[in-house]
């Protein structure tokens, strides 16, 4: 492979000479190898990076740091970036030391680099557009890093949220689909009261849609942003007023209501807004593997469980016992939901490790976060795909256990009294016998009372 030779402060690297990435980037290849995600595969965070340095850049030339042909090349590069042209020039680790410097520079290199090729030189040729003065200008990794963290999450948040309401959406048509299917509703997995599989499934739907305002109004929280903070939070090396201008611009290329923070010491070491977007996620994950868990139970069987649905088969369920089919779907989303889960906690302890005037530990807490909001998405997708979308009804075996269960004495108790209620109940458990049949062998009820009784209309 040819390379040019690049230096930085710890000396000099070769760096690949088609590469737009320098010597802080190459660098930081060598150094982080620890999660074999780099941050090219976050596309959403290279076009936020893309996005800060735009910004800043046009901030910048209000304040005549560039002239006009300059100017144009920075915002030509920067806009590439934003397009996903160059994402492949990003290649370090998402887990590094730093607190983001490398990807800060990541971003300052390959911008430059592609300017300085717009006019007309060579790769390398800092003399022309430098990664720091010019890229990094008014800037510290300490503004530019969040910033982009938190507006890429926003921008994976939007295609969360299509995958949350795809799968209410999924549920409430099994809702409509199945409001006719009278079952037995439990409790401590024991009969309680009857209730309709539609019922059940658009309880589903409400679990998931009731936290669409509640991950929105989170994910709102990190449109707060500290550029323009420099260093620590004193703006050290920014013109006056480039903080509001800087952050009027992002909001202006973004389409986002991105705000200022109001105090940006407080903020620069603050991840609180990480920490509240992530509990968020953490409690969409909880409700999902209920739901999972609840969709396995309903299709246990197919002969000694509650057979109440059917599951799509997606897969030969063992390489001993044939026939088996798995619930291979809600066990993937299950896992999924564990690991965003433990995500939450990774993201807990890096918010806390913030001192005095930075939080370092970043890195760690927006790969958890950017891989919570991919998992749950793709997990969302593929239970509606692969498995809500195709689930069908096993009638019979609803309706025999509603007319077999004790529960549905509380469902007859207004209408033959407690104290038959009673007895009809204990000689349902001794016997064996349905109270179903019970209610009309004791005469209590016609059949034709019964079933108007247990007709889902009127009895729910």
């Amino acid at each position: 492979m040819k390379t040019r030779t690049e230096s930085d402060l710890l000396g000099e690297l070769q760096v690949p000479i088609n590469a737009y990435y320098g010597v802080q980037t190459q660098r930081g290849i060598n150094t982080y190898k620890i999660s074999n995600q780099p941050q090219s595969s976050y596309p959403e965070f290279v076009k936020a990076f893309g996005y800060v340095k735009k910004g800043a850049a046009a901030a910048n030339n209000h304040y005549g740091l560039f002239d006009e042909k300059l100017y144009k090349a920075i915002i030509q590069a920067c806009d590439e970036v934003i397009d996903g042209k160059l994402d492949n020039e990003f290649p370090t680790d998402m887990i590094q030391g730093g607190a983001g410097t490398t990807m800060n520079m990541n971003a300052n290199e390959v911008i430059a680099n592609r300017a300085i090729e717009i006019l007309g030189f060579e790769k390398g040729d800092y003399s022309h557009v430098s990664p720091n003065d010019h890229i990094n200008g008014s800037q510290s990794t300490n503004d530019a890093y969040p910033t982009a963290i938190k507006i890429a999450i926003y921008l994976m948040h939007q295609n969360l949220l299509k995958s949350m309401k795809k799968t209410v959406d999924a549920f409430r048509a099994k809702g409509v689909e199945f409001a006719s299917i009278i079952k037995m509703g439990r409790t401590q997995l024991q009969d309680a009261v009857p209730m309709t599989l539609g019922q059940e499934f658009e309880a589903f739907a409400v679990a998931v849609e009731n936290e669409i305002p509640k991950l929105n109004f989170n994910a709102n929280l990190l449109l707060e942003v500290n550029m323009g903070a420099t260093a620590i939070g004193t703006g050290l090396n920014a013109p006056k007023g480039y903080a509001e201008l800087c952050t009027e611009k992002l909001a202006e290329f973004t389409g986002l209501p991105i705000t200022l923070s109001k105090n940006l010491i407080e903020a620069t070491p603050d991840c609180s807004g990480y920490a509240s977007y992530s509990s968020a996620l953490k409690v969409l994950a909880l409700k999902v593997s209920k739901i999972s868990n609840d969709l396995r139970l309903l299709a246990s069987g197919p002969r000694a469980g509650l057979k109440e649905i059917n599951l799509p088969p997606m897969a030969p369920g063992s390489s001993i016992m044939p026939g088996k089919v798995n619930p291979v779907i809600p066990e993937v989303v299950n896992q999924t939901c564990f690991k965003i889960i433990g995500n939450d906690l990774t993201v807990a302890y890096a918010a806390e490790a913030g001192q005095l005037q930075l939080n370092v530990m970043e890195p760690i807490l927006c790969l958890s976060i950017m891989e919570s909001v991919r998992f749950m998405g793709n997990a969302l997708d593929t239970l509606v795909d692969k498995c809500v979308s195709g689930i069908t009804v096993d009638e019979d075996s609803c309706t025999t256990k509603v007319k077999n269960s004790i529960g549905i004495v509380t469902a007859l108790n207004p209408h033959i009294g407690y104290k038959n209620s009673t007895i009809i109940a204990k000689e349902a458990l001794d016997s064996g016998k349905s109270v179903y049949d019970l209610v009309l062998e004791h005469q209590l009820l016609t059949k034709e009372e019964l079933d108007t009784i247990l007709d889902p209309e009127n009895m729910l």
